[in-house]
């Protein structure tokens, strides 16, 4: 999972919304104040001085790619995770494919993973001609769920791609025995977990298996556009260093190319990023968390609505977004245009891949294959999240959230009845 969407402030509606106006028991703000606030966006990066001093550093040096911070990023980052090798690249999504590649991916392939995901974890599996598998998720964590991943393993399937969707750990000793046991590889789609920990006190990333991680600019860590390849062996990493940069010899030779390969260098600037971001990293960690306390506080009690998932058994969410699960009854597209009129960013978090166009046309794909992802991905709601969100907003999204919840219009209901009969057919 890569480069979901960033909208840095929600779209000033075109019509009203089709869901109710505020009743007058609902005391609504003086005018004044609601004039002055500002739109609350969907995410937005936490940047500073020291990145921007890094980033002009870059700059004088005219150094710009290839230069001495993407060894410094490199380094720091397998510091700070844990980990021995690791492989800065120009996406989450070149990370997988490099990933995939090195796990020994072939065409014809089939490979086990969720269809609750950004669709670049799918993505990258078709992109060697091999097909994803998908199997249901845990109606708790949404993850892959392994009781499903093992009943799909067949003749063709040859390895596994989990993710660790929302930043919850997925269960990787249930699928490392899986592996295991049907001889397949293992590939951890770890895009939005930077710093989710496993119940035995390793951190995602870092059980030996490929890993990779991203930095976009609505993630815990951010460089614009860029990931991180954790490799298993050295010999992982060179291979993915060469592939990185099309396919050039491992001495960084001009001249020979001895395999193929791909532009998906991480340029200097971004490493510039990434180091400041590092050095801060606890604390953009802690302050995400923070916000995810405050949300919870104020819409546990809503009737029907479903928060994310509390940490159990050891494990521990990083926290990427901020995803509830909507009272059945409620309209999802009327409720985020009542929250954009509101000044408040909101969308679907995430559409089920093997619904979408593509999927369906090139593999046939129809609804109810995958029930719990399937209603999962109806009734989701990300809601604005980032370091740096005051109080005050928390508060003013709860209170819309909560006004919405409590009184669905005849409209909105009879949509989502309609919307859930199409499904159907």
């Amino acid at each position: 999972m890569s480069a979901e969407p960033l909208h840095d402030a929600p779209s000033p509606p075109d019509a009203p919304s089709s869901l109710d106006p505020p009743s007058p028991g609902d005391s609504p703000e003086p005018a004044g104040r609601q004039a002055l606030r500002e739109p609350i966006p969907l995410a937005r990066p936490s940047l500073g001085e020291r990145e921007e001093e890094l980033v002009l550093e870059v700059l004088r040096s005219r150094r710009l790619s290839l230069g001495p911070k993407l060894g410094e990023f490199e380094t720091a980052f397998a510091r700070w995770l844990g980990s021995e090798h690791v492989a800065a690249v120009s996406s989450g999504t070149a990370g997988l494919h490099l990933a995939l590649r090195s796990a020994g991916i072939e065409a014809g392939d089939e490979v086990i993973t969720t269809p609750f995901s950004f669709v670049a974890s799918a993505n990258s599996v078709i992109y060697e001609d091999a097909r994803p598998l998908f199997c249901d998720v845990d109606p708790r964590t949404f993850n892959l769920d392994p009781q499903a991943a093992a009943a799909g393993v067949g003749t063709q399937t040859a390895g596994i791609l989990p993710v660790h969707i929302f930043g919850y750990p997925a269960d990787m000793p249930a699928l490392e025995q899986l592996a295991s046991r049907r001889g397949l590889w293992l590939v951890e789609d770890a895009c939005e977990a930077l710093g989710a920990v496993h119940g035995d006190g390793r951190a995602v990333g870092t059980r030996g298996n490929a890993a990779v991680f991203a930095f976009y600019a609505n993630k815990q860590l951010v460089t614009g556009e860029g990931g991180m390849v954790v490799c298993p062996s050295m010999a992982i990493k060179q291979r993915i260093d060469s592939e990185r940069n099309q396919g050039r010899a491992p001495d960084m030779d001009w001249l020979d190319h001895d395999r193929l390969g791909y532009n998906y260098r991480l340029s200097d600037l971004a490493c510039a990023l990434g180091l400041a971001q590092l050095e801060r990293l606890d604390q953009l960690l802690a302050e995400r968390a923070r916000v995810a306390g405050l949300y919870t506080q104020a819409l546990e009690a809503i009737e029907g609505l479903d928060l994310p998932c509390a940490d159990a058994d050891g494990d521990r969410r990083s926290w990427f977004v901020y995803v509830v699960q909507l009272p059945a009854e409620l309209d999802r597209d009327a409720t985020i245009e009542a929250l954009r009129a509101r000044g408040i960013d909101a969308k679907p978090y995430l559409p089920a891949i093997h619904l979408m166009s593509y999927y369906r046309e090139r593999f046939g794909h129809r609804p109810g294959e995958f029930p719990v992802c399937e209603e999962i991905a109806r009734r989701s709601l990300a809601l604005p999240f980032f370091a740096g969100l005051t109080d005050e907003q928390v508060e003013h999204v709860s209170a819309t959230v909560r006004s919405l919840c409590a009184r669905p219009s005849s409209s909105t209901s009879l949509r989502a009845s309609e919307a859930s009969a199409a499904q159907r057919s």
